[in-house]
């Protein structure tokens, strides 16, 4: 048992070695960008206190889903369905099994989301749509 785990150990730490490399690599980059961007304004704005310019950090939203998951989330909850959905629904389902608020906001970003993973769907065969009420919405199963 105890080389099992001293391979996978030694696998993982080769893994995260070439990782921290990598990382390296496009640090080393992003700096060299750095400099050229803050020479580039030196030139053109040479009173601007450069240092003075906060960084801006990128914050993923909370609703935002790994790749592939939302794709899979949709097709479960189709596959659930005992009748077709409309993009609406679905994300409607989708804000509460995640647990988000069901702010206005929310709903419209995840009903395009879906929207989005459910034409790409269709594209491939695994959805159907078709028209619904008075043809406003459209109607979304699992194509079998």
């Amino acid at each position: 048992m105890t080389d099992y785990m001293v391979e996978g150990l030694v696998k993982k730490r080769a893994e995260i070695a070439g990782e921290i490399e990598r990382l390296h690599v496009t640090l080393g980059q992003l700096a060299k960008d750095l400099e050229h961007i803050d020479a580039t304004l030196h030139i053109l704005a040479p009173e601007m206190a450069v240092e003075a310019i906060k960084s801006k950090v990128f914050r993923p939203p909370a609703d935002w889903s790994k790749r592939g998951e939302m794709t899979r989330v949709v097709l479960s909850i189709l596959r659930t369905a005992r009748a077709p959905m409309t993009t609406r629904e679905i994300a409607e389902r989708m804000v509460v099994e995640r647990g988000l608020q069901a702010t206005t906001a929310a709903l419209n970003a995840m009903t395009r989301r879906v929207a989005c993973a459910l034409r790409r769907q269709r594209e491939l065969g695994h959805a159907r749509s078709t028209e619904g009420e008075a043809g406003f919405w459209q109607l979304w199963e699992i194509a079998r």
